[in-house]
């Protein structure tokens, strides 16, 4: 029904946003495809340096992982500027997925393997460092084919209910969003140095990591989906603050404060299931008689 004008009682027409307009969320996903595309190139880059030259290696996995997080902050806006100029669409929608599966999908589980796996020396032998190769191929493939479940699974479900329902007024993810787990593999990387990983045990943990960020992408479980939260209204003295501290922390110490705000949203879906968990066994049972359990 069209919005009627007050003064007037008159239908009020509400025109089309103009051709050009349609670009703008499209320029982000474009700038998103791009970063992706140069993560890839330049972990490449830092696998073929790495022997020759590992200053310039760890140069190269340091933007490989910035670029990432840089594709989750263009990912984050294309959507919402379509939504502010009113221009989403059917082919938005498709090209964003497809963007997020070679920014957060191809760009990191090439980047894990390549950075966690594939420099591993040491004494264990060259039959468990072949294993170990075998099964990062496989986890970084399976953390692949996860994200792009999960696109698929986003794009055809309208409203996804997780297995623990939160606060109706809250709107949440069912499973943790693919920027997310990326977000981690690069927070993890940024944080560590940007050198690969020669550590028998500290790849073994790495791949842990991998699988747990897969399983997560996939479950049913409740992630905070910050739709609710408009930078456009007012805000709490507190909310400012603690925003501003963010800023300033991401500022000065950006690879400690990065890995512990991707790490505390990764693991707030763990916190939420348990704490679901605790409530239901902890809530006291109805007392049910026999014959309200009789059907028939």
């Amino acid at each position: 029904m069209p919005d009627l004008n007050p003064e007037e009682n008159k239908p009020v027409v509400r025109r089309p946003p103009p051709r050009a307009a349609y670009a703008l969320p499209t320029l982000f996903t474009a700038g998103n495809i791009f970063l992706g595309y140069l993560s890839i190139v330049r972990t490449i880059q830092g696998a073929l340096n790495f022997s020759a030259h590992p200053a310039l290696a760890q140069q190269d996995f340091e933007v490989a992982a910035k670029t990432i997080g840089l594709a989750v902050v263009l990912d984050g806006l294309d959507g919402r500027i379509a939504r502010m100029t009113n221009t989403t669409s059917e082919f938005g929608r498709e090209l964003d997925s497809l963007a997020d599966v070679i920014s957060f999908g191809i760009a990191p589980a090439i980047l894990a393997y390549i950075w966690g796996v594939m420099f591993v020396t040491g004494t264990v032998g060259a039959f468990t460092i072949d294993h170990l190769q075998r099964t990062g191929e496989l986890l970084a493939f399976i953390f692949l084919a996860c994200g792009a479940a999960r696109l698929a699974r986003f794009n055809i479900q309208k409203n996804p209910v997780p297995s623990n329902p939160g606060a109706p007024h809250r709107k949440y993810f069912v499973g943790l969003p693919i920027p997310a787990a990326a977000s981690m593999v690069a927070a993890v990387i940024f944080a560590s140095g940007s050198l690969p990983l020669t550590s028998f045990v500290s790849s073994v943990a790495w791949l842990a990591l991998l699988a747990v960020l897969s399983f997560l992408m996939v479950s049913a479980w409740r992630y905070w989906s910050f739709k609710e939260l408009n930078l456009l209204r007012p805000r709490s003295p507190v909310m400012l603050v603690l925003m501003c501290l963010i800023i300033y922390g991401i500022w000065n110490w950006s690879q400690v404060v990065l890995v512990l705000l991707c790490a505390a949203y990764v693991s707030s879906g763990l916190f939420i299931r348990v704490g679901g968990l605790v409530r239901r066994l902890l809530r006291p049972a109805t007392n049910v008689t026999p014959e309200a359990t009789h059907v028939g």
